[in-house]
């Protein structure tokens, strides 16, 4: 089975022209800037682990990763591996580094390739769960910043961009997200446990802002104000919560890291924001 790189439509394999995008398909003879359709085959792996979970990536002769820098644990010898930015001319890979930091991720991406059978283990960088998406061509997933692990080389990472301002300036993950996008299999990383919701349309979730690891595009995301000032005030879950409404697939977290660094830090006046008058100094912040 056979993708478009530039619109990630299904192709035949004899397909010289993409017939959704009109994209050449890098025929015998063609320029080099034109992409030979991508195909996706299965990759082999399993998830080890509890909360500190790793995964374990065994590659067939050619087939491709590419990983977010510092995240990979282990490789056979017949795993060779390259950091680089991505993108076909400079121009490219400067755009493509300026978004990677706004995503919070690394300016250069490591790719791992296999001449022969062989495995290659990643895990995240703090206490948390691994999750894996198998996206078909032109399939799409929402996740939070600095989320992204490792995903086959015909899966795409972006920037996206909340559509709301109320999401932007209140939201847990600001106006800033990660779009992953098929055909491939691709891995995130986020804290603690993971729960997951597969919400009817028009079903909604209310959802801690900082908590919301992915969701489908299908989704709706927006923020809502909580319903009382006592509860704002008191509840120690601060002003907003974020609205989600179906359909699709969300996936929220039970820890963040902004919360696991709190936690661990000292309480300069002995107490926790969590409780009573100390949630008053941060409702309008959002640490989570």
């Amino acid at each position: 089975m056979a993708y478009c790189t530039g619109c990630g439509g299904q192709m035949p394999d004899s397909a010289r022209f993409c017939t959704q995008c009109g994209k050449a398909m890098g025929a015998v003879g063609a320029p080099q800037s034109y992409a030979a359709p991508v195909s996706v085959e299965p990759l082999d792996y399993t998830i080890q682990g509890d909360n500190l979970q790793v995964i374990r990536i065994r590659l067939k002769p050619g087939q491709e990763l590419f990983a977010e820098a510092g995240k990979m644990l282990y490789k056979q010898p017949q795993v060779s591996w390259e950091t680089r930015m991505s993108g076909e001319s400079l121009g490219d890979k400067l755009i493509g580094a300026v978004k990677r930091k706004l995503m919070g991720e690394s300016l250069f991406l490591t790719y791992f390739r296999s001449s022969g059978p062989g495995e290659v283990g990643f895990a995240g960088s703090y206490p948390g769960r691994i999750q894996a998406f198998e996206l078909r061509a032109g399939e799409s997933v929402l996740v939070q910043r600095d989320s992204f692990l490792v995903a086959q080389s015909s899966a795409q990472l972006n920037i996206a961009f909340t559509k709301k301002l109320g999401a932007g300036f209140f939201g847990g993950e600001g106006f800033i997200l990660e779009k992953l996008t098929g055909p491939g299999t691709v891995f995130i990383h986020a804290g603690g446990d993971f729960v997951e919701f597969n919400l009817a349309p028009n079903e909604v979730l209310q959802v801690d802002t900082g908590s919301l690891v992915a969701f489908e595009e299908s989704v709706d995301y927006d923020i809502q104000l909580v319903g009382g000032i006592r509860t704002a005030l008191f509840g120690g879950e601060g002003l907003f919560l974020a609205t989600m409404r179906g359909p699709g697939r969300v996936i929220v977290q039970s820890m963040t890291l902004a919360k696991m660094r709190r936690e661990l830090a000292p309480y300069p006046m002995g107490g926790n924001e969590s409780h009573g008058l100390g949630a008053i100094g941060s409702i309008f912040t959002s640490d989570d």
